[in-house]
């Protein structure tokens, strides 16, 4: 299992727009500590007003999120990653090893577990949390071995008629020479092919960063979840940022160009649900947020559990066909003017 998020360190203390929440808290708990030093020195009232204070600023600040700080959010170094969500939301998590051709990616994670008493094969990018555990997970971007895995695992699902249940956060594939040497391309688009065809039920749920071909290579399922603060894109807003603008400090601005976060994708189509997280993020309360997550599974398969074979191949052809908008011109195209010989 990952290092558990009671154990981080607590240096990082958070993004710039959390600052007055932060601020706020320091001084309350200065305020409840000279209390406790100085029994006869009355503060109660005070206390209870900087904490009522405290909860309208959270929610001032939390419920008006810009693209980019959903973004930053995302990537929270205390937000839950795959390995949190199964040990919360799944029993009997048996891990999968290896793509049986190169190596065992550990930037990818996966194996048969029981939801709710029901066998699945559940899989998903993992980041790591110290700097060790970090570089050797490559930092969730996954090699050509890591999809592979994956691929053997479904595989393996659909043999034994098991759903597959897939957690992407991933900032992308890795674009490293040794990947691109080992076939990277064709390893995600391996993925994309076989999910479009296995004929058990897939869901996936988008709990932190979305990026690329490297989120997409597990992401062709009947039903996607997205939790409210993670993002789900063809390119990071720096890289966008960095092509469109010439300046990855104008990342903000892709953020929102780009309609990254939940409610656009889910307006686009591209989104099943949106799955609310704590005031503040997922990593504020995991127990609650990993909650939200198993009913919302449970649901997803539920609702498809009517449909097999045939009509579910049909169905997600379908949900595929339907994303996005495009429009025709008005105006004919112009005949050509080139004269017959």
């Amino acid at each position: 299992m990952t290092t558990a998020l009671a154990d981080l360190p607590t240096t990082f203390r958070g993004f710039d727009f959390e600052k007055p929440i932060l601020d706020l808290e320091e001084q309350i708990q200065g305020l409840e500590k000279t209390a406790q030093d100085n029994p006869a020195v009355e503060m109660a009232e005070q206390i209870k007003g900087l904490r009522q204070r405290l909860e309208e600023l959270r929610r001032d600040i939390y419920e008006k999120l810009t693209p980019w700080q959903r973004v930053q959010i995302a990537r929270h170094p205390r937000r839950p990653y795959t390995l949190d969500f199964i040990e919360r939301v799944f029993t009997g998590f048996i891990e999968m090893h290896g793509d049986r051709h190169f190596a065992d990616d550990k930037a990818i994670v996966g194996g048969a577990a029981y939801l709710d008493g029901r066998p699945v094969m559940v899989m998903g990018h993992q980041k790591g949390r110290t700097l060790q555990d970090s570089m050797a997970r490559n930092f969730g971007m996954p090699h050509p071995e890591g999809y592979r895995k994956a691929l053997r695992l479904m595989r393996i699902a659909a043999k034994f008629r098991a759903p597959i249940i897939t957690f992407i956060d991933t900032a992308g594939a890795y674009p490293g020479i040794g990947a691109e040497e080992r076939g990277q391309a064709t390893a995600i688009a391996e993925n994309l092919r076989e999910m479009s065809q296995f004929t058990v039920p897939i869901v996936c749920c988008v709990i932190g960063e979305g990026g690329s071909g490297g989120a997409l290579a597990l992401g062709v399922a009947d039903k996607i979840l997205m939790l409210e603060n993670a993002y789900y894109s063809v390119i990071s807003p720096e890289g966008c940022a960095s092509i469109l603008y010439h300046d990855a400090a104008q990342a903000p601005e892709a953020a929102r160009a780009l309609k990254i976060t939940a409610p656009d994708l889910k307006e686009l189509g591209v989104i099943d649900d949106i799955l609310p997280e704590p005031l503040g993020g997922a990593h504020h309360d995991p127990e609650a947020c990993a909650a939200t997550v198993k009913a919302a599974l449970l649901g997803a398969l539920d609702a498809l559990k009517g449909v097999a074979g045939e009509a579910l191949l049909a169905q997600r052809y379908e949900k595929f066909r339907r994303i996005g908008r495009f429009s025709s011109p008005d105006k004919p195209r112009a005949s050509s003017t080139r004269k017959k010989k």
